[in-house]
């Protein structure tokens, strides 16, 4: 006897972007707005699903802009794919999340640790090609989110070591505290403050020397 095996789709919440180029991560761009998906059946018959889904969107809405500037600061060459995926990531996981509170949290350490992977992926790809690493190549968009005078000092920032950079970020562009950075970065609180002191010294170093 034959068996039919159904499948279901995981439902993604209204405004999500999906990474890979789907209508919602080009939707989801700078200057456009996404529309609205519409909700699955799966999602309306299960309330938990459904505040999933609305609980993700307030999320989308509120944070979306400054995890793409995030991504940006810290040096993701595709910001808009980072946070894409971060979100998806979070969409997943949200019933293992131990309250919505935390979610924010959660975000900004997803959006950290995929730029900090992505930023490695390069280095490894750079050091087998022939262009030279000195010679990055950046989106039109990544260019777009980040005035004249950021980009210098984003420039700057690349010279900078990983930590360093996401402890400077995550300082003075959001203002987080010490116990915040601390959870995004996944260190110690003495830590931040190592990265902190040094990144700053480094970065003023930087900056003089490009005037």
């Amino acid at each position: 006897m034959r068996r039919t095996i159904r499948t279901t789709a995981v439902p993604r919440p209204a405004g999500h972007p999906v990474v890979n180029g789907s209508a919602a991560a080009d939707a989801a761009r700078p200057g456009r707005t996404a529309a609205p998906a519409p909700a699955s059946p799966s999602a309306s018959a299960d309330p938990a699903g459904q505040e999933r889904e609305t609980a993700v969107a307030r999320l989308f809405d509120q944070h979306y802009a400054s995890m793409l500037r995030l991504a940006a600061l810290l040096g993701a060459d595709d910001p808009e794919n980072i946070v894409a995926e971060a979100y998806y990531q979070i969409y997943r996981k949200w019933r293992k999340l131990l309250d919505a509170e935390s979610a924010e949290a959660y975000l900004r350490s997803t959006v950290c640790n995929l730029t900090r992977m992505r930023i490695r992926h390069l280095q490894v790809v750079r050091r087998h090609a022939e262009v030279s690493p000195a010679d990055p190549v950046t989106s039109a968009e990544n260019s777009a989110l980040l005035r004249d005078d950021q980009q210098v000092l984003v420039n700057a920032l690349q010279q900078l070591p990983t930590r360093q950079r996401e402890a400077l970020v995550l300082r003075h562009w959001l203002g987080l505290k010490e116990s915040e950075i601390a959870a995004a970065m996944g260190i110690s609180a003495g830590s931040v403050k190592t990265h902190t002191a040094r990144g700053l010294a480094a970065l003023t170093q930087a900056m003089e020397a490009r005037r």
